[in-house]
Order: C-alpha cells, then structure tokens, then sequence
C-alpha cells in the first residue's frame, strides 16, 4: 500500500509537469498543501472512488481553487480518475480547468474566487447534523484568504450551532499573492481568533503526517466544536529553489527547472 508521503511526493511530481506542460501557475501554494491532501485521500476520508456521489463519502470544500493541480492530482492517485486525465489540464473543452471545477469526479464545488468554501461546508454540515448523518465535512483554506469577510461569518456560524462534523484546515504558507501576510494583512495570533469565536483548535507541522493524521482524524472530537487545524506549511515545499519564495506563486518551470525539480523529489538530485 503506498504510503501518505509517498503519496504526497507523487502529488507534487504530477503537479510539476502539468505546471510545466501547460505554463501554468500557483504551483507554491499545490505544494504547500500536498501533505494535506496525500493524509486526507491516504486514509482519514471516507470516500468510494466508484461512486463519487455516494451519499455516506465524507465531503471536501477546497477553497484553494487556484492550486487545483494538488486536487486534481489527488483525486488521479485515489483512483477517481486515471493519472493519464491530467495531461488535458487546461485544454480547450477539458473538465480540468485552471480553477477547480466541479464537473471533476471527486470534486464537491467549483472553487476560486476565495471565501465561497467555507461558508458552504459549513452549510453542509449543518445539514448533515440535523439529518444525523455519519459523515464529515473537510474544508481547506488559505491563508491569504482569511482576509474574506465571508470566511469569518462562517467561522462564527460554525460553533454557534455546534458542527463537531466540521473541520477547517487552514494551509498557513504564510505567502499570499503580493506579499507575507504578516505584511499584506497580518492574521496573528491565529489560534487565539479560532478559540476566541468557539473553536477546537488544534496547530500543527503541516508537513508531518503523524500530526495531520492525528489532527484530521475523528478520534478525540469535543461535542459541540468544530475543528480547525492550522496547519504551519512552506510555500513550494520539496522543491528547495521553490521554497519560501513568492514567485512561485505565478511562475511556471523551464525545462531546467523541471528537471532539477523532479530530480530533487524523486530523491536523486
């Protein structure tokens, strides 16, 4: 069975090429949240890849529609697709389009103008409780876009009435699309705003999967609380020239680059 990071190192290796192949972008923030997904979609969700609309799937809203390589490439691991769908990222026609698309087996809604996910998850899981359905409700987030108002609103929406079947993931990369966002608009000290507002808030090494399996699991949830794991993660992680850089942000990799990139994921480098 391959592993969680294993999985996650093939995320970002089919990132990589579409970013190339089609010159296209956000391939620091796909990186970012590699780890994330490769734990969510390794293991902690309930999904059935031959039923995408299985009424008892725990259900994803991911925000972050302008890195859906990750997503894209995720659901080509899970088994919802072959990897062979990717190469038509972007083509004309092709369901694989630059922003999250729902028409994406696996995909719950089309993201990317930021601060729609959130709010909507919240609204599923607000459904799913009254209903006492067994299922959960994900959503990940960025960080830039916490500057929504919209996303705040949910986040008081949410303890308010009790969505223990909730959890928010905030992929903290600590870069938004014109700067850090301790500059562009500093969210700091993030934990305290959650718990301030009713949340279970959990921090961890977005990175390390030993901690997003135990913070993303079900296990250990407080009645009444949704979750939110604010995960610390680096911008281009795995690509040491990528990392912590904001041009990764737009940029999309030479041929040199490329190389250099797979050669460094796939441990040769």
């Amino acid at each position: 069975m391959t592993s969680t990071v294993d999985l996650a190192r093939r995320i970002r290796l089919h990132c990589l090429q579409m970013c190339h192949t089609k010159r296209a972008s956000h391939l620091g923030g796909a990186f970012s949240v590699a780890d994330i997904l490769a734990v969510l979609y390794g293991g902690v969700m309930q999904v059935d890849t031959a039923q995408p609309k299985w009424p008892g799937r725990d259900r994803l809203f991911y925000s972050k529609g302008h890195a859906c390589t990750a997503l894209y490439a995720a659901l080509a691991e899970k088994g919802f697709y072959g990897v062979e769908a990717l190469d038509t990222y972007t083509d004309n026609g092709s369901v694989f389009t630059s922003h999250v698309n729902h028409k994406v087996p696996g995909v719950e809604l089309s993201t990317g103008s930021l601060g729609h996910a959130l709010p909507v998850a919240a609204g599923v899981a607000l459904g799913g409780l009254r209903r006492k359905q067994p299922w959960h409700t994900y959503a990940i987030v960025s960080d830039g876009e916490l500057d929504e108002g919209s996303n705040w609103e949910a986040i008081l929406f949410a303890p308010h009435h009790g969505l223990d079947n909730l959890t928010l993931v905030v992929d903290y990369n600590k870069i938004q699309s014109f700067g850090h966002t301790a500059q562009v608009l500093n969210l700091d000290p993030l934990d305290a705003k959650f718990a301030s507002f009713g949340w279970d808030v959990r921090e961890v090494d977005g990175h390390d999967h030993a901690q997003l399996a135990a913070a993303l699991g079900k296990e250990g949830r407080i009645a009444g609380k949704p979750r939110v794991v604010i995960a610390h993660t680096v911008k281009g992680k795995g690509v040491s020239f990528m990392e912590h850089q904001l041009a990764w942000h737009y940029k999309s990799p030479d041929a040199a680059q490329l190389a250099a990139a797979q050669a460094e994921l796939q441990g040769i480098a």
